[in-house]
């Protein structure tokens, strides 16, 4: 009973939220303008994803302190949260230099790994694998790229969000089809917390989510996905799988921009998700069409990985596959076109 109270309380929470730090951005001039590294051509507020930060934050203590969850993956998160949200909201009101971005990305990370303990063992190929040291060297570096790689995915109206959502939501339908309900509320609440925000953030978009939310995010997520795996490694490769669209975008991106000898700390709008909505004129089909992948092909090779026993690794190359294909269809990564950027607006 106190879950489902919760979840109105935290979607009516930040939706509140975002209309009121929509007003303080306009007061502050707070404001997103459009140049040429931008996807959308109408000054917009920026921020919103403070909301999603303050309520998931809040509802996730109340459910810590109502036993719901640990106290050590309580911590992990409202540690490392707040410190990337801070960071994050310092650098949408005035610039903060790459390198002290990153040393607070690693510091979050590394923050969080000591409460939840690192990373389990991982079944590869069918061979249940220890990585010790390693393994933490690796878990910090995929908390940092997926947080980073989040914000970067953050450059249309309503994509972050649609991802997040869909994710959190395919997650529980698994943890409540494969008997972990324990795991459920967590990725719940944050599906409400996104989903306050997205009425203001759904093409077109009234304000963005900004650095604080979209980094935010992304740590959370990452976390989220962890935890999963001290329950059932294969709750990891799902959790990989879900949030394939983001991964692979970027990480092609960010591979084809390195072999060209781009600055890849540069803004830039050559992610395939951006080629996309110049090409069809609109933000909403591309974000529209993120959410079926996630639902119609992602979603159904996640349920295979956790519930009928398809090996991980060979689930996430048959998920990731087009994907990359996708990319490099659209362009992900190549040199930016000359186009105006595109309208906001449907």
């Amino acid at each position: 009973m106190f879950t489902w109270l919760l979840l109105p309380f935290v979607i009516l929470v930040s939706l509140l939220l975002t209309g009121v730090l929509r007003r303080y951005a306009l007061a502050r001039s707070i404001i997103d303008i459009p140049n040429a590294r931008s996807s959308h051509s109408v000054p917009t507020p920026r921020g919103g994803g403070v909301a999603i930060v303050l309520s998931y934050l809040l509802a996730l203590s109340l459910l810590a302190f109502a036993g719901f969850i640990s106290w050590s993956a309580a911590w992990s998160m409202l540690g490392a949260g707040s410190a990337i949200a801070v960071l994050g909201f310092l650098d949408d009101h005035g610039h903060i230099a790459a390198r002290w971005r990153l040393l607070g990305h690693f510091s979050a990370s590394i923050w969080a790994l000591c409460w939840l303990g690192g990373l389990p063992a991982i079944t590869l190929f069918g061979f249940n694998l220890e990585f010790g040291w390693l393994g933490h060297i690796l878990t910090v570096l995929y908390l940092v790229w997926l947080l980073n790689l989040y914000n970067f995915m953050d450059g249309i109206d309503g994509i972050a969000s649609i991802e997040a959502i869909c994710a959190c939501l395919s997650a529980c339908l698994l943890y409540w089809l494969a008997g972990f309900n324990s795991l459920i509320v967590v990725p719940l609440v944050l599906a409400a917390s996104v989903a306050g925000f997205l009425y203001w953030n759904f093409p077109p978009a009234r304000i963005f989510m900004g650095d604080a939310g979209s980094g935010f995010l992304g740590i959370i997520l990452g976390l989220l996905s962890l935890q999963a795996a001290w329950v059932s490694p294969n709750l990891l490769w799902a959790w990989l799988v879900l949030l394939g669209v983001f991964i692979v975008d970027a990480t092609f991106t960010l591979i084809r921009r390195l072999v060209r000898g781009d600055k890849v700390y540069e803004a830039h709008r050559s992610h395939a998700y951006q080629f996309a909505s110049r090409r069809f004129g609109k933000h909403l089909p591309v974000t529209l069409a993120v959410g079926a992948i996630n639902l119609f092909w992602l979603l159904p090779i996640a349920a295979c990985i956790v519930l009928w026993g398809l090996d991980g690794a060979f689930g996430l190359l048959l998920a990731y596959l087009p994907l990359v294909a996708l990319a490099y269809k659209f362009n992900a990564g190549a040199l930016e076109d000359v186009e105006p950027p595109v309208l906001n607006q449907d």
